[in-house]
């Protein structure tokens, strides 16, 4: 079996290791719930009845979005069926405007729920949808511990975001 490391990402995740955020302390999500105004600046696509669409301030690639119940909660059975539905119908949604607009050739669709399983933010459950092309991660990625990102945030949040507000 191979394995490849990528030690770069161990000082992101250090900066969150020993924070423990109870429900009643303010995350990233929940300041930018309490300030939903400042929309680019907080990357904020949409707001939905129960959750949210952000793009990812560090993004593995153009257009990872992130998508969050307004409630800081910590994991999936604290999720009521109404804020789970929403949030896949979201995730659906989301890939399928991705599709429209930087047609890739696939996507990771995923959640880290916990501290060991990769959670950056583990007190308030959050979803990746993560586009991916033929050939996205090339040798800056691999050897030069750099990952190239071809469009910026903000050129993403204005062409998806109208896709959201139909």
């Amino acid at each position: 079996m191979d394995f490849l490391w990528s030690p770069w990402r161990k000082s992101y995740i250090d900066k969150f290791k020993d924070q423990k955020l109870e429900n009643n302390e303010e995350c990233f999500f929940c300041k930018v719930l309490s300030n939903p105004e400042d929309e680019q600046a907080n990357l904020l696509v949409t707001t939905k009845q129960s959750c949210i669409v952000m793009l990812n301030k560090y993004p593995y690639t153009s257009g990872h979005l992130l998508i969050a119940p307004k409630r800081h909660i910590a994991n999936f059975k604290e999720l009521t069926d109404s804020e789970l539905i929403e949030i896949f119908q979201t995730i659906r949604q989301s890939t399928e405007i991705l599709e429209q607009v930087l047609s890739p050739s696939g996507f990771n669709i995923g959640v880290n729920i916990g501290n060991v399983a990769g959670a950056g933010l583990p007190g308030h459950i959050h979803f990746h949808i993560v586009p991916r092309w033929t050939g996205d991660k090339n040798f800056m990625y691999v050897t030069g511990e750099t990952n190239v990102i071809s469009f910026s945030n903000e050129d993403i949040m204005r062409t998806i975001k109208p896709y959201f507000n139909e």
